[in-house]
């Protein structure tokens, strides 16, 4: 035999589970099986009716892979990886922050149901009542109101659940300890009182109805949602999120997923419009100032010309006007150009960075500085994007901080050495203008002051020019940003994702027909003890003579008393497979012990010995158990002498034998309990007592104490033919086979037979051989008798 065959063999040996002796246990309780089925069907059909349907809507939104410069949505990841900058999206679209920018936008605060058998269904847009809440006073919460109207005139309000809170103005809570009465109120009319400030507003045609309302305060609606959104990529390397939402109304999801959407969209152009803004705010401001100049110098030169009857310069104050005029623009632009460095610093200072402007966007072609802004720019931007799911202690937080403040010093520094540059650049500009202006005042005295007027007039009109061209430059670029993510395919329609009714059947009569076969599997794997009679054909060493079946009667002379019953031909079933093992047509001596007190020794020796005097054979039954004697009750005879008072040398072996009341069967009892039971058995006396027995009976039947017990019973094997050992069903433990293996295999004790006593006859599915043939039932002496269910199944 190879290797794997004998492990094979092995494990099949020691394993103490058959499946094949459990199927006929699981088939057998069917019923019960169909009937825990019925109950779990009945069970999910009341799960799935009283669960809210539940639906997913979802809407499909592009984010863009590359890095979009100044996006607050779209700024590239710390690491510069495209992988993280998605995921950093995907967090910032599930935080609080986006959904309480969505939720401000959307009437959620005010939940509608209809009532209903098992649950209650929530109603959104067509609703037949519409009520406003004033959340700048207290306000109900947590818990459902029902509004009542029986005309067109009022409503009732009254108080569904037992438990309410409090919304405060200030945004706590309090636990509302005594609830409002039913009342009625006026449709139409704001209601104020302790708890509650609304105005209901009938929307129907119905002259009555009842709606359920339940209030929500903002906080709660964004926890809700914030952590009921879920994103996932539609397609594994791409950039498109399918943006998702479990919602027992399909509307309300659809509204608030395309909400999402727009509102992420407007959030992030509103952050990219930021600096064209800030450009148009700070040419405003410079703005209103140069144009006021620009009127009043413009006045002055009209009323100069009209006064003077003089409209155009002369050729010599034509050259000094337009030396003059060129330099003071430059002069004028320098100084707005410092104005910028000297507002930028303050806002450095400040750290306002939201009202910072690109000197690009004003003209000023400074390289380094533009640099140094941009990149500034574009750290306040990643650090924003941080806190939208950071506090400001995290570390990658403080890290970004922390860059924020060296580039500050560095652009400090790089202001101080241009604002320097810029002084002295004007300082020169007004030498030169000075210089020139010496010339000037040869100029007859009327030129002159056309020229003064004339040159403050073009100094603001260029100034004003230059701003101009710049705001328009600025609102173009603004009107030209657009969002670099875009929505792909909105929110619409749904599926139900639970209950599944399908699935919820499918899985009870699934749960249902389990279990039951669990318990059944559960208790064959738990079981310590004896239960069929497979467990012994396939567990003992010994050949297994009969199983005899369990005695419901009080007499235990079943085979004398109740011969035509299946018990009794169970023992002549024992009867005829003992004449198989042992022919001995003379004499036999048969011992039959048990390994604990309990087990049927005694019952199957005073049968066994019935069924042979019933023979003819001259049968002597011997109780060799002095501890506990019991064999003189059954036959109705004294204990008063026996085999301890023969042992002992009190009496005569013949003395002790007392003839029973049927023919061919003699009795010789334990007799008295002596104080030595154990050395009587070992005497000479007691070998000579069965020598002289076997020659007077055709059969000895030995009655002897449980081998488990006491150890005087192994040395009695020399003087029989064959040992019976007894099981009893559902009493004997498993454990006392592997025993009964032992002195099988490590004593080499032979003759050594099982009987299997005390079985039920409803389980019994053999036929002829080891049980009592054709079946319960079937002979005259047994009586059917009804078992509940229960009692059949975890018998």
């Amino acid at each position: 035999m190879s290797f794997d065959s004998e492990e094979k063999e092995f494990f099949s040996e020691d394993s103490s589970f058959d499946i094949k002796s459990v199927i006929p246990k699981i088939i057998r309780v069917w019923p019960i099986i169909l009937v825990s089925a019925f109950l779990f069907l009945i069970g999910s059909y009341v799960y799935t009716r009283m669960s809210t349907p539940m639906f997913k809507v979802s809407g499909l939104f592009f984010i863009k892979d590359n890095d979009s410069q100044f996006s607050l949505f779209n700024g590239p990841a710390i690491d510069g990886s495209v992988k993280n900058g998605l995921v950093n999206e995907i967090t910032i679209l599930k935080s609080r922050p986006i959904a309480e920018a969505t939720l401000r936008q959307l009437d959620f605060n005010t939940e509608y149901y209809s009532r209903g058998t098992f649950i209650n269904t929530e109603l959104y847009i067509n609703t037949p009542i519409l009520v406003e809440v004033n959340w700048k006073e207290p306000q109900i919460l947590q818990g459902l109101v029902t509004i009542r109207w029986k005309n067109e005139k009022e409503f009732e309000i009254s108080f569904e659940d037992k438990e309410y809170s409090k919304y405060l103005p200030d945004g706590s809570k309090a636990k509302m300890e005594i609830l409002p009465e039913p009342k009625n109120y006026p449709f139409g009319e704001w209601i104020q009182t302790n708890n509650f400030t609304i105005k209901v507003t009938k929307t129907s045609v119905e002259p009555e109805g009842e709606v359920l309302v339940k209030f929500r305060d903002l906080e709660s609606l964004i926890g809700e949602y914030s952590n009921k959104l879920m994103i996932q990529n539609a397609q594994k390397e791409g950039s498109i999120l399918e943006l998702g939402l479990s919602t027992p109304s399909v509307r309300k999801g659809e509204v608030y997923i395309n909400k999402l959407m727009e509102t992420y969209l407007f959030l992030e152009l509103e952050e990219k419009n930021q600096i064209a803004s800030n450009t148009v705010n700070f040419i405003d401001s410079q703005v209103a100032g140069v144009s006021d100049s620009l009127r009043q110098f413009e006045n002055q030169l009209q009323t100069f010309r009209s006064s003077n009857k003089i409209y155009n310069l002369e050729s010599e104050s034509s050259s000094v006007f337009s030396q003059l005029t060129e330099l003071e623009n430059q002069l004028g632009q320098e100084e707005f150009k410092r104005n910028y460095y000297r507002n930028l610093g303050g806002y450095l200072i400040r750290e306002q960075y939201s009202d910072l402007v690109v000197p690009s966007g004003i003209g000023i072609d400074d390289p380094i500085l533009n640099s140094l802004i941009s990149n500034l720019m574009e750290l306040q931007v990643e650090k924003s994007r941080q806190l939208a799911t950071l506090t400001e202690q995290a570390p990658v937080v403080q890290a970004s901080n922390n860059k924020i403040r060296e580039l500050n010093k560095s652009i400090q520094e790089v202001l101080k050495n241009v604002d320097s540059n810029s002084a002295l650049l004007i300082e020169d500009l007004k030498n030169r203008i000075e210089s020139i202006e010496s010339s000037f005042r040869d100029l007859p005295e009327t030129q002159q002051n056309l020229i003064r007027i004339q040159r403050q007039f073009a100094l603001n009109e260029n100034i004003y020019n230059y701003l101009m061209e710049k705001r328009a430059e600025a609102a173009i670029t603004k009107a030209s940003n657009k969002a670099e993510n875009k929505i792909i395919e909105p929110a619409s329609g749904g599926y139900l994702t639970s209950p599944i009714p399908i699935r919820n059947y499918t899985l009870g009569i699934f749960a249902g027909i389990m279990i039951p076969i669990l318990i059944v599997l559960i208790r064959e794997l738990t079981r310590t003890k004896i239960e069929d009679v497979s467990y012994l054909e396939r567990k003992l060493r010994i050949p297994l003579l009969s199983t005899i079946l369990y005695n419901k009667k009080k007499s235990n002379l079943v085979v004398l008393e109740q011969g035509k019953s299946g018990l009794a031909e169970g023992f002549r079933s024992l009867r005829a497979n003992i004449r198989f093992i042992s022919p001995n047509e003379k004499q036999l001596t048969v011992m039959v012990t048990s390994t604990i007190s309990g087990e049927g020794k005694t019952f199957c020796a005073m049968n066994l010995a019935s069924v042979y005097s019933l023979t003819g054979k001259k049968t002597i039954l011997i109780g060799c158990d002095m501890r506990k004697p019991r064999i003189f009750n059954d036959f109705g005879i004294t204990n008063d002498v026996g085999l301890s008072t023969v042992l002992s040398g009190q009496i005569g072996w013949n003395e002790a034998i007392k003839q029973s009341k049927y023919d061919n069967l003699d009795i010789m009892v334990s007799g008295p309990t002596p104080p030595n039971p154990a050395e009587l058995l070992f005497t000479k006396e007691f070998e000579n007592l069965i020598t002289t027995l076997k020659e007077t009976y055709e059969v000895v039947i030995l009655d002897t104490p449980p081998v488990g017990l006491v150890s005087e019973t192994l040395d009695l094997l020399p003087f029989v033919d064959l040992t019976l050992f007894v099981f009893r069903q559902n009493y004997s433990q498993r454990s006392f086979v592997e025993a009964l293996n032992g002195l099988k295999l490590n004593k080499g004790m032979k003759n050594l037979y099982a009987v299997f006593n005390g079985v039920d006859g409803s389980k019994v599915t053999y036929g002829y051989g080891y049980t009592y043939g054709y079946g319960y039932g079937y002979y005259e002496d047994d009586k059917p008798q009804k078992y509940s269910i229960l009692k059949k199944i975890f018998k």
